[in-house]
C-alpha cells in the first residue's frame, strides 16, 4: 500500500505547486489590466490565453458592480485557496492514512 502513499502524496504536491503557479498567473493578469501592455508581447498573450477562459466563466455568473470594477480574479484566488487547502490536504490526509506507522519513508 505504500506506493498508492507515495502517489497520492506526489499528487498533492504537483497539484499545490500547479494551483500556486496558476495563482500567480491570475495575479500577474489582475495587474496587467490595470495598465496597458503591448497586447502582442508572447508573454502577455500567453497569461492572457492562460487565465482569460476561466476568468471569463467567472465574470459570466458574476453580477455587474456599480464602478466597474472586475472581482472575477478575487472570485478566481478564493476558489484556488479553496482548493489549496480543501483537496490538497485532503489528498496528504489520504496518504498518510493509507500506510501503517507515520512520517515519511526512509531512504
Amino acid at each position: 500500500m505504500f506506493v498508492f502513499r507515495f502517489f497520492f502524496e506526489a499528487l498533492a504536491y504537483v497539484l499545490n505547486m500547479g494551483l500556486s503557479a496558476y495563482m500567480m498567473l491570475v495575479i500577474v493578469a489582475a495587474l496587467l489590466s490595470w495598465v496597458s501592455p503591448d497586447p502582442y508581447n508572447p508573454i502577455v498573450r500567453f497569461i492572457h490565453r492562460a487565465t482569460e477562459p476561466v476568468l471569463y466563466q467567472i465574470r459570466k455568473r458574476l453580477p455587474v458592480s456599480g464602478g466597474g470594477i472586475d472581482f472575477s480574479p478575487f472570485v478566481l484566488i478564493l476558489a484556488i485557496y479553496f482548493l489549496k487547502y480543501f483537496l490538497v490536504r485532503t489528498l496528504f490526509t489520504l496518504a498518510h492514512t493509507m500506510a501503517p506507522g507515520a512520517g515519511s519513508f526512509a531512504y
